[in-house]
């Protein structure tokens, strides 16, 4: 900043917090914005060569300027937060961009320009950011979506994409939104948590975590359950980190959230159609071609539709080890959702051959949840045991119940109900490592 006299540097006292959240930010950023877009009109091209750091220093010189002229009462440090929120709206993503910078976030959730929530360690809390107006979100918004080569106007108003650093992004904007734009953004970590990182963080213990890993090893078909951010893609990422790394995958998903820590996978996702419908290719397309693909195992993001049917019968034809994702309250309904989804795609055996269809192909229902106090914890690992009376058994290895101290703090505990999987994939995976230890069958 040039060596402009500013008013009584007395007011560094109150926090930088506290002044962005203040009327007197707002107008000057407002204000000076505007003062800024009409110098880079009268500059034109010549603005989009500029650097970043180019940029910033233009902002300064002219937010310098523009507080000289209308002798607006702010020291230098106000002034400067004021250049850096100018320099974010112009290079960046104005208010969203510390939000998207800052790791511990997890989504950004916007109703309408006034507004933002934001959930860390699973728990939601208001921020005290907010738009100018709903243009201003609108305006952030195509910015993020414009490389993405997607469309948000009146004839095509929801957008659901995936964003370059592997977050996604949802959007629904008026007449479909009411109040404003709503904007649903959910990041996702660069390093996906490894299973030894889980075990650390309290979502399973090790017992759990070695039943796990013998599952996904012996080749068996798993199924986690949970709610709405529950942790259901952390989970699946961290169990496909023990699949060998000679295999080969194939990951199909709506929007590409998987990260997976393996040598060899083929990341495919769906295309929503044109404003006519057409070009549009379903997870249930992916999947029938991902069988033309050689995969060693296939692992569905979300199984939430028709293609839950292909997905059963690829685990009942050869392609054991597979894995997938699904919206349930339990096991159980985990079972009942998955015969809905069947019977809505058109299933056209009887409600008994599609039971014994689900109980041969899936062999374990993982399930996880998000507890009150924002903490995600596997709550059930239940193994799916057959048919009996018509009905898809099953027995629960582990249940999760949480100690409560004397002074009322809850400690993580999971309960052993001593039963061990008899899966045969299980039995084979043992005589098969014993036969490695040995040095081979002979």
């Amino acid at each position: 900043m040039t060596s402009t006299v500013y008013a009584s540097t007395s007011s560094t006292e109150s926090s930088s917090s506290e002044f962005e959240r203040s009327p007197l930010f707002t107008e000057l950023k407002n204000n000076a914005y505007e003062h800024l877009l009409n110098r880079i009109e009268e500059l034109g091209a010549e603005f989009g060569r500029w650097s970043q750091a180019a940029i910033a220093q233009f902002v300064l010189m002219e937010l310098d300027s523009f507080i000289r002229l209308h002798s607006v009462a702010v020291n230098e440090r106000e002034a400067l937060q004021v250049a850096r929120a100018l320099t974010r709206e112009l290079t960046g993503l104005g208010p969203l961009q510390p939000l998207l910078e800052d790791p511990r976030v997890e989504d950004i959730l916007i109703n309408g320009h006034r507004n933002i929530y934001v959930s860390r360690g699973g728990m939601l809390q208001r921020e005290d950011l907010h738009f100018k107006d709903d243009e201003h979100v609108l305006r952030i918004v195509r910015r993020i979506l414009a490389p993405l080569g997607r469309r948000l106007d009146e004839s095509s108003p929801m957008v659901d994409a995936r964003l370059p650093d592997g977050g996604r992004i949802n959007v629904i904007i008026e007449p479909l939104s009411i109040d404003g734009p709503s904007v649903s953004i959910r990041k996702f970590r660069k390093d996906p948590l490894t299973p030894a990182e889980l075990v650390s963080l309290g979502a399973f213990n090790s017992d759990i975590c070695r039943i796990l890993e013998m599952a996904v090893q012996a080749r068996c078909n798993i199924l986690v359950s949970g709610g709405t951010s529950s942790g259901k893609t952390s989970l699946l990422n961290a169990l496909a980190s023990f699949i060998p790394s000679n295999e080969r995958i194939v990951t199909i998903e709506d929007t590409a959230e998987l990260s997976l820590n393996h040598n060899h996978v083929v990341r495919l996702e769906s295309r929503p159609g044109g404003f006519d419908g057409s070009g549009h290719i379903s997870i249930r397309d992916l999947l029938r071609n991902s069988l033309r693909m050689r995969p060693d195992r296939i692992i569905v993001g979300e199984v939430r539709s028709g293609e839950v049917l292909d997905l059963l019968q690829a685990m009942n034809t050869g392609h054991d080890g597979s894995m997938g994702t699904i919206h349930a309250s339990s096991p159980r309904e985990c079972l009942y959702r998955a015969e809905m989804l069947a019977g809505f795609a058109g299933f056209q055996g009887s409600e008994v051959s599609l039971r014994r269809q689900i109980a041969n192909a899936v062999d374990f229902i993982v399930q996880i949840g998000r507890l009150s106090n924002g903490r995600r914890r596997l709550l059930s690992l239940t193994e799916v045991t057959g048919m009996t009376d018509n009905m898809i058994s099953m027995q629960e290895l582990y249940r999760y119940e949480p100690q409560v101290t004397a002074d009322g703090q809850e400690i993580d505990n999971w309960v052993s109900l001593g039963i061990s999987p008899h899966s045969p994939k299980l039995l084979n995976w043992w005589r098969m490592q014993q036969q490695v230890g040995n040095g081979g069958a002979r």
